[in-house]
Parts: C-alpha cells; sequence; structure tokens
C-alpha cells in the first residue's frame, strides 16, 4: 500500500471542546434532563475520563438514558440543532485544513474517538473524514438505543483494537504504511500514539505534554 495513515483523536484536538460533555450540557439546556443532577454526573464522569479512571459503560448507560427516552426524530432533530449551535461555530480553519492537508497527501485519515457514534458521526461529516471509528452504540431491531456498547469501546488501548479491525476491514494493517500520524491531547490516547511513526501531541494536556517533550516528539497547538 503506497500510502501513509493518519489517526486523528477529535475532543480537544480537532475541536476546542469536549463534544461527549458538550452534547450533555446541551440536553440540559433543553430541558431533558434535570439541570443539577444531570450536570453534577456529567462533571464527573467527565474527570473520571481526565484522569484516565473512566468506566465507559457506566458512562454510556447514563449519557445515552435522555436519548432512550426520545423518538429517534427528536434525537436526529436536536442533534442537527447541536450542530448548528455548538460545534459548527467552533470548527477551526486552522483544524480543516490540518485535516485537508493529509487528506490532499492521499493519507488514509481516520477520526479516531472515545465519543460515541451518535454525537460524532455528524461531525466527521463536517470535517470531511469519510472513516469514523467510535464507540459503536447498541441499538435493538428497531434501531433504538439500548444504552450498551456494541464490541470493542475505542476508549485507551481500545482504540488501538479498533484501528486494527478497521484496518483488517481495508485489507491492511499497520506494517503497510511507511509512516503513521496520530494526533491526540490526551493521556488516555499513549496506546495509540505509541503505535505511530509520527505522533504528535495536540493541544495536550499537562500529563501528555511532559511524556512528548521527554520523547521527543511534536507538540502543536492549533488553537493559540
Amino acid at each position: 500500500m503506497n500510502r501513509d495513515l493518519c489517526l486523528f483523536d477529535l475532543d480537544e484536538t480537532l475541536l476546542p471542546l469536549d463534544s461527549d460533555h458538550a452534547w450533555g450540557e446541551f440536553i440540559i439546556r433543553l430541558g431533558w434532563v434535570d439541570e443539577a443532577e444531570f450536570r453534577r454526573r456529567n462533571d464527573e464522569f467527565f474527570a473520571q475520563y481526565q484522569a484516565g479512571e473512566l468506566d465507559i459503560h457506566r458512562y454510556i448507560d447514563f449519557a445515552t438514558a435522555p436519548l432512550r427516552a426520545r423518538t429517534p426524530a427528536d434525537a436526529g432533530a436536536a442533534h442537527a440543532r447541536f450542530m448548528r449551535e455548538v460545534i459548527e461555530p467552533r470548527l477551526q480553519p486552522q483544524a480543516r485544513a490540518l485535516v485537508g492537508e493529509h487528506q490532499q497527501r492521499g493519507d488514509l485519515v481516520a477520526l479516531v474517538t472515545a465519543t460515541n457514534d451518535f454525537v460524532t458521526t455528524p461531525i466527521a461529516a463536517a470535517f470531511g473524514i469519510e472513516h469514523l471509528i467510535a464507540v459503536r452504540l447498541e441499538r435493538d431491531a428497531g434501531g433504538t438505543i439500548t444504552g450498551r456498547i456494541r464490541g470493542v469501546p475505542s476508549y485507551r488501548e481500545g482504540k488501538v483494537a479498533r484501528v486494527d479491525e478497521w484496518l483488517a476491514g481495508q485489507g491492511a494493517s499497520w506494517r503497510d504504511f511507511g509512516r503513521i500520524s496520530v494526533y491526540s491531547d490526551s493521556l488516555n490516547d499513549l496506546p495509540l500514539l505509541e503505535r505511530a511513526t509520527d505522533p504528535v501531541a495536540t493541544n495536550p494536556s499537562p500529563a501528555l505534554e511532559a511524556i512528548a517533550r521527554e520523547r521527543g516528539w511534536r507538540i502543536l497547538n492549533l488553537f493559540t
């Protein structure tokens, strides 16, 4: 395969916010949940994620409960509004340009995120990224979200496993690429960054920045 591989994290990497947490704040604004209790738990889970201690299965059960109480049509309409009001105003030209640079080189580009596919599918499309590797929400025969995760969650080491699976579906493997770029802000993505020939600590957390400096990795601040 005469292509390079490029993998982007999403939240705080290509977006100057966490789309998962922002979705939680958005549905508070919609009045779908009890504001005080939902915000307390949403913030608690977010802190656990930042500390690398998140039980992602418990989080998905919590985060999808408001969706499970709505029809797919209502959920879709709410997400379209979320895109217009929250995400699209925060799409930065320098982030779009970075994605476009890799696409113009002919790289195989994917967005690899621990945020679920309901939240992130339209965001990947907004960046013009065809391949999305996200937490797959289990749906029943009628298409209703169950609150469980289908397969391996794309979180921490699970991101590597999911990229393995995706590459196999493309008829490829890691060793087929001479250059592998991985962009992330988070220490949670250390297993994925360590698979790269070109790891880029992007808008890095203090913990990831310290490791990047120690290992001589490139540091990129897109939003400053």
